[in-house]
């Protein structure tokens, strides 16, 4: 059964007290047995976290309690257990890096905020493009179609991306997305320092997308990485279009995996006889390695390693 929540929120506003906050945060988690993320920052709070269906509502309503957090949005999934294993909450500098010489502060500057049937509408629009603001990983496993996927491996390079194909972008009318909005409220903001007049951003993120009952998630191709042990979750509810691929062999694929080097932890596709078949390393380095999750999940000997090994020559 359904019995539990998984919610995903963000809120800027100025925090003064950020020890205090975070410990009082922390106490009132722990004391309903609540777990996930939570990072605070003087820019105010980022969260995803799951429990009990009335322990993640009091929470929601203790967040709301805070005058400074009242106007909170929360997304809010069903699930039949937690969504993660642990419970951090930690102070940071910044609630998502650009990594800025001048940061952003999206109370005073961010692009326009874009309902999710507005957006379906908007995206295809031949004159605008839609510049996914995620990870390339996570642009690997789903995407709006036709949206650009920056090269980049994380977000903070994302304005050296954009500097360098300003001439792709000149005279567009330019669309950002990202997984929960956070993300988008800082980049959005930026491009319209950096002179960008017509910047919108969908708001409420791809989540926010998926649940809109005129959206329905169209144009969605895939499903979106989130960071917690579900790993992706469905957004389209018209047309399922795959359009993953294994990271080994290029067939379509969802499944999702990090590789079992725990020093490369790379994020892959990958059926299950592939990561079988490879040992759950991404490259050879990474299947020998002494520290292996794979080999010692699976209680593997060295003959047993190195048989499987040689099936790959």
């Amino acid at each position: 059964m359904n019995d539990y929540y998984v919610i995903l929120y963000y809120h800027y506003h100025k925090i003064d007290d950020l020890e205090l906050y975070r410990d009082t945060h922390r106490a009132f988690l722990e004391g309903k047995g609540l777990l996930g993320r939570i990072y605070v920052a003087k820019e105010g709070i980022n969260g995803t976290v799951s429990g009990k269906k009335e322990d993640v509502l009091a929470y929601m309503d203790y967040i709301k309690e805070d005058e400074r957090f009242k106007d909170t949005v929360f997304k809010v999934d069903e699930a039949n257990g937690h969504a993660f294993n642990k419970l951090i909450v930690r102070i940071k500098k910044e609630l998502v890096n650009l990594s800025l010489e001048e940061d952003v502060n999206p109370l005073k500057l961010t692009g326009r905020y874009v309902e999710p049937k507005d957006f379906f509408q908007e995206m295809q629009d031949e004159n605008t493009l839609v510049i996914d603001a995620r990870n390339d990983y996570e642009h690997e496993v789903g995407h709006f179609r036709n949206s650009i996927k920056p090269d980049i491996r994380n977000f903070r390079d994302l304005p050296r991306w954009i500097k360098e194909n300003k001439e792709l972008l000149e005279g567009k009318k330019l669309l950002t997305y990202c997984t929960g909005g956070i993300r988008c409220e800082k980049l959005s903001g930026w491009l319209k320092a950096e002179g960008y007049s017509d910047v919108g951003q969908l708001k409420g993120g791809i989540i926010t997308y998926g649940k809109d009952e005129v959206a329905k998630g169209q144009l969605w191709d895939g499903k979106c990485y989130v960071f917690d042990n579900r790993l992706n979750v469905p957004i389209n509810r018209v047309e399922e279009v795959v359009v993953g691929r294994d990271y080994f062999d290029n067939t379509p694929c969802e499944r999702q995996l990090n590789c079992a080097n725990p020093e490369c932890n790379k994020q892959i596709l990958a059926s299950e006889e592939n990561e079988h078949k490879y040992l759950g390393g991404c490259s050879s380095d990474c299947r020998t390695h002494k520290r292996n999750r794979y080999v010692i999940k699976h209680q593997l000997s060295i003959e047993q390693v190195e048989e499987r090994l040689s099936q790959l020559k």
